[in-house]
């Protein structure tokens, strides 16, 4: 067994929390273990005057850090479920995907205690095109801003008057100490979370053995069912984090469901369904689902966007 470990994680205070609960959980199950901490910027990080949506690319918030653990800088990266592309680059894995925490949006306000508060033409701040989409399909009076930075940024903006109400995600609020300020947990009937959001990939390299077998105390096999289904679906619409679409699945002992949803960034067509299967076949659940929206018009918003191919 390996008697160091080099975690990699971004400088935020959120990525530094999960950095600093996986390493808690190693020390735990290994005592003795020597493990530090190494901080990387990705490119999400560096800009912060444009909309991620407009940056380009995938893995904005996990390229420097899988290229940092290819050169064998650090031994395993942390990241947010939800931040990361479809696909792993060769040569690494998602050894361990976490318990989910809470995968809800959350509604952030100073002056309005529910969405339903919000008046005509209310500021929203928001740096998803998900939840952007799925918002003006319930209320396409809203004005939609971006908001962009670290949660601590983007409550300070929201204090200095800027918006109105801002949505971030419930898991993150609550890691940070700031369940305090939620006013509304958005119902999933409105909003869909992000692929695998609430729960921390830990990825390594493939080649690592060692280092994969560490980790594999830390999965949990639900989320981990949950998050295979939601990720096809994710790679058969081509998505990386910033795509207006939403996708959650849910696990029982009898099997598994699937909702998803395509929405066009002004909220006026949206494409929305579920799908039920057996959590051996939850791969194939979220592409079949992918197919059927893509079919429906769903394909149609994404090659629109830019975000598909067409076939």
């Amino acid at each position: 067994m390996k008697n160091q470990v080099v975690i990699g994680t971004r400088g935020s205070k959120l990525a530094l929390w999960q950095a600093d609960y996986i390493e808690k959980r190693l020390r735990e199950e290994y005592p003795g273990l020597v493990v530090t901490q190494k901080r990387v910027t990705t490119k999400g990080d560096r800009i912060l005057d444009v909309p991620l949506a407009k940056i380009g690319g995938k893995g904005l918030f996990t390229k420097e850090l899988e290229e940092e653990m290819l050169s064998g800088g650090i031994d395993v990266a942390v990241h947010s479920l939800k931040d990361m592309p479809a696909k792993v680059p060769d040569g690494l894995v998602i050894a361990a995907v976490t318990k989910r925490l809470d995968p809800g949006d959350a509604l952030v306000s100073n002056r309005f205690s529910s969405f339903a508060e919000l008046p005509q033409g209310a500021r929203v701040g928001t740096s998803s095109l998900r939840r952007r989409a799925q918002l003006l399909c319930a209320r396409p009076d809203l004005v939609m801003l971006d908001l962009r930075g670290n949660v601590n940024t983007r409550l300070r903006k929201l204090d200095e008057g800027e918006y109105d109400a801002i949505v971030l995600a419930v898991a993150g609020l609550k890691r940070l100490g700031f369940a305090d300020r939620i006013r509304q947990v958005l119902p999933q009937t409105m909003v869909l979370p992000a692929v695998g959001q609430g729960a921390l990939a830990v990825e390594t390299r493939a080649d690592d053995a060692e280092m994969r077998a560490m980790l594999a105390f830390l999965r949990d096999d639900d989320t981990v069912c949950c998050a295979e289904a939601e990720r096809s679906f994710l790679a058969r619409v081509e998505g990386g984090c910033q795509v207006p679409v939403g996708v959650y699945a849910t696990a029982a002992a009898d099997g598994l469901k699937v909702e998803a949803v395509i929405a066009s960034l002004d909220g006026r067509r949206s494409y929305r369904g579920e799908m039920k299967g057996a959590r051996k076949d939850a791969a194939a659940l979220g592409t079949a689902l992918a197919e059927k929206l893509l079919a429906e018009g769903g394909a149609e918003i994404l090659q629109e966007l830019g975000l598909l191919s067409e076939e």
